[in-house]
């Protein structure tokens, strides 16, 4: 029997769907007629500003208050930018240079970007404080690892993003900083008790909400001492006891992606089935077809600057493959026997726990949506949810909504803010004079379904020097030096403390040879011996990249 009209509408109201291709297909339009949220749109939506610019002008034809979402951070995370890089230096560049102004500035100008593109509603910024130098997940996606200093940075991003009238989204709830683990493989557990979250991951979240961020996003770990066995995402506790009556935030609360693994497998928990593993990139897309990614979502990093299977050497052009989003996949009827694969019962157990607007995921169907919303009639029938709660949700995600169609005159932006701040942000110890003609290695490094295959390094500011890009574990620091000659070396990489065969390479080549090192992941304390200098641009974006060309004096 299909679900009362009503009920259905209601139910789609709290959903926000994602769909293939550069163009809308009909059945998300005719779920956006029958009152879907909206959608969140990924790099593989995405060709160039005009052709953006069409698909939200068509989608609004069909629903003029629907939301418009995409990652749009700066530095590694960029949707706009995803076939180039960001123009934008990301959130640890702008921590490290201490000046919420220009945070404020910087995401002005992002926000413009965004409303010129007709998306409304911006899953950043990423209010984390990143106190793990492993976290796979967010790194430079933090504006840092001091907890009063990420909270200024955070109310300047949501100021800033919110003056163009772009709704701001401060993620992930109660903290993903001091995480280890993916949430896309399992479910992460943060096992601190609430006096440490308060003192380190809270305070970003109440600043957030002082300056008036319009939505937050909920996390898919544990906190035991706050959650018990559930994500935050399913938890009351989390939402309702502490964001909602503790934090008195009264906008929309979004949940992360529900195909994510961190929060199927709990939802399958209780049924005493587990989804199947998580394949990340399944589809190996193409140029013309980048995968999406998730909200916020990671995936496996396997060689953290070195373990891919690019050749040894090249020169010239972007060392990574095609651009692309990240990639995922929802699960669908082959895990644990549920037709939405999990999703429907995590889309009851959210909005159970007080979320509002629930993010599928990047791999979304007609038939997944319908499911979800499905799932959400019949726990209205069994009792698994109220229906006073389900209106509260689709009234939240209204007024989200509502608010993004108010008249906004944001300032004209700078259209070279981002490389500015970039600059400002490199940081240099030792000496790099003298660079003039070096052999530059790129170290080939994985990605976070979050980042996507975006292109990154020094590649697109250089010219007429030799770039070889390499795989750290199979390559010799004999070979390197034997290539280079007389010239000195640049090794470029991301996160590059995190392997053991890429810190033996880099101290093995500097013992022979001059070498710098530029990092353009999350810095660590380590430092290699024996290198001339060390150069960290906290992120990997155009911007940063470019920053890193003209410190090193190797820009045209």
């Amino acid at each position: 029997m299909p679900p009362d009209p009503a009920l259905r509408r209601l139910a789609l109201s709290t959903l926000l769907a994602a769909f293939p291709g550069r163009t809308a297909p009909e059945w998300a339009c005719a779920l956006l007629a029958d009152g879907l949220a909206g959608f969140a749109l990924f790099g593989g939506n995405i060709a160039d500003r005009r052709q953006l610019a069409a698909l939200t002008t068509h989608l609004r034809s069909v629903r003029p208050e629907l939301l418009v979402a995409t990652d749009e951070e700066g530095g590694d995370v960029t949707r706009l930018a995803h076939r180039t890089g960001s123009p934008y230096p990301g959130n640890a560049a702008l921590g490290a240079i201490g000046d919420p102004d220009l945070t404020r500035t910087v995401y002005a100008a992002i926000g413009a970007d965004l409303a010129a593109a007709g998306i409304n509603l911006d899953l950043a910024p990423t209010v984390d404080v990143n106190t793990a130098d492993d976290n796979p997940v967010i790194g430079t996606r933090s504006f840092g690892a001091s907890a009063p200093e990420v909270a200024r940075h955070s109310a300047a991003a949501v100021t800033g993003l919110q003056s163009t009238g772009v709704a701001a989204c401060a993620k992930h709830f109660p903290g993903h900083g001091a995480t280890v683990t993916d949430s896309h493989l399992e479910l992460p557990t943060v096992d601190a008790p609430l006096s440490t979250l308060r003192d380190r991951d809270l305070p970003p979240f109440a600043a957030a909400i002082a300056a008036g961020t319009r939505s937050i996003m909920t996390a898919h770990l544990r906190v035991p001492a706050l959650t018990g066995d559930d994500p935050a995402t399913f938890s009351r506790a989390a939402l309702h006891s502490l964001l909602r009556e503790e934090y008195a935030f009264q906008g929309t609360i979004v949940t992360d992606a529900l195909e994510m693994r961190g929060a199927r497998s709990a939802a399958f928990r209780s049924a005493g089935a587990l989804p199947g593993p998580f394949a990340p990139d399944s589809s190996a897309p193409g140029p013309s077809a980048p995968a999406p990614s998730a909200p916020g979502a990671s995936a496996p990093d396997p060689s953290a600057s070195g373990g891919s299977v690019l050749g040894p050497s090249a020169s010239g052009g972007s060392v990574l493959g095609p651009s692309a989003s990240g990639g995922s996949a929802s699960g669908g009827s082959a895990f644990g026997g549920s037709p939405t694969g999990g999703v429907g019962e995590g889309a009851v157990r959210a909005l159970a726990a007080g979320a509002d607007l629930l993010c599928l995921g990047a791999r979304v169907d007609a038939e997944l949506v319908e499911g979800v919303a499905a799932e959400i009639v019949a726990a209205l029938t069994d009792g698994r949810l109220e229906l006073r709660r389900l209106e509260d949700a689709a009234a939240r995600t209204a007024a989200l909504a509502a608010w993004t169609r108010r008249p906004a005159t944001p300032d004209a932006a700078d259209a070279g803010i981002g490389y500015a701040a970039a600059r400002r942000a490199v940081r240099v110890e030792g000496s790099v004079a003298g660079l003039a003609d070096p052999l530059v290695v790129q170290l080939v490094a994985g990605h976070s379904i979050a980042e996507g295959r975006v292109p990154w390094g020094l590649s697109p500011h250089l010219h007429d020097v030799e770039q070889v890009p390499v795989v750290a574990a199979e390559t010799s620091a004999e070979q390197l030096a034997a290539r280079a000659g007389a010239r000195p070396i640049v090794v470029v990489g991301r996160r590059t403390h995190r392997t053991e065969a890429t810190r033996k390479l880099i101290e093995s080549l500097a013992a022979r040879h001059t070498v710098t090192v530029v990092e353009m992941g999350w810095p660590s304390a380590w430092r290699p011996a024996g290198v001339r200098a060390f150069v960290t641009t906290y992120g990997a974006g155009h911007a940063n990249g470019r920053a890193a060309a003209e410190a090193l004096g190797l820009a045209p």
